[in-house]
């Protein structure tokens, strides 16, 4: 926040401010997990490790709160809001799991603005099952009705649907994203809808993923471009994007 006061962030229009502060946690480590703290859900409040997600999430709190000329009263309400549905903390399954779930409520909160369609996105098909297919890899799915609360969330996401633009296209409408934008690595894992998040920016006339990835350890800015990383994953098959406001 000092950085912010200093360098007169609140100024900037929000995807540059995002941008900006991402760029300051280059190089903090991975961790996975952070969220999963022991005990009932709490707001986890973690600036020193981050998970994809995470890393998103907190950026986007940051950015939002400097706009707002805010202190870290509320930071916390804004990454409370992000991280939870309709911005309500009530338990585990109001976490915001899936992330093509993530993009729809933050939408519909105004906080950012899918614009998956317009860019040219089709329809992915894939039914949502793999939180209730793998419950053995989420401590707090031992709990049976919240597996039920889980499958139901599943279930709404799979009617819904979803778009995501081909990694073929991405190339092309590269130069219709902007610094700060919300990018959601689409996969082709079974029940799943988004296996990687970050953030885009632009590094010398290419449009690259900063991001937290497990492959590296740490934040950092992808040294390929945004096209040229999705396509070299092989379980990475197209993108979402979602413009903050």
């Amino acid at each position: 926040m000092a950085l912010a006061k200093r360098e007169s962030l609140d100024t900037l229009p929000i995807g540059e401010i995002i941008a900006r502060i991402g760029q300051t946690f280059v190089g903090n480590p991975y961790v996975p997990g952070t969220l999963e703290a022991e005990g009932p859900e709490k707001l986890v409040v973690n600036l020193r490790t981050f998970d994809c997600v995470t890393f998103v999430e907190n950026t986007l709190a940051l950015a939002r709160t400097i706009k707002a000329r805010g202190d870290y009263a509320r930071y916390k309400a804004e990454l409370a809001h992000i991280r939870y549905r309709g911005g309500r903390m009530d338990g585990y399954p109001s976490r915001l799991h899936y992330f093509s779930d993530w993009i729809a409520d933050n939408e519909s909160k105004g906080v950012v603005r899918n614009l998956t369609r317009e860019l040219g996105g089709i329809a992915d098909p894939e039914p949502i099952t793999f939180m209730t297919s793998h419950t053995d890899a989420y401590r707090q799915l031992k709990d049976t009705a919240l597996v039920s609360e889980i499958r139901s969330a599943e279930a709404r996401l799979t009617a819904a649907g979803r778009l995501v633009i081909p990694e073929d296209s991405i190339e092309g409408i590269s130069d219709l994203i902007r610094n700060g934008d919300v990018i959601a690595a689409a996969t082709n894992v079974k029940g799943l809808d988004i296996a990687h998040t970050g953030i885009a920016l632009w590094v010398d006339g290419t449009l690259r993923l900063m991001h937290a990835p497990l492959v590296g350890s740490t934040v950092q800015i992808s040294p390929n471009t945004l096209a040229g990383r999705i396509k070299a994953s092989g379980s990475q098959d197209g993108i979402m994007v979602a413009r903050p406001r």
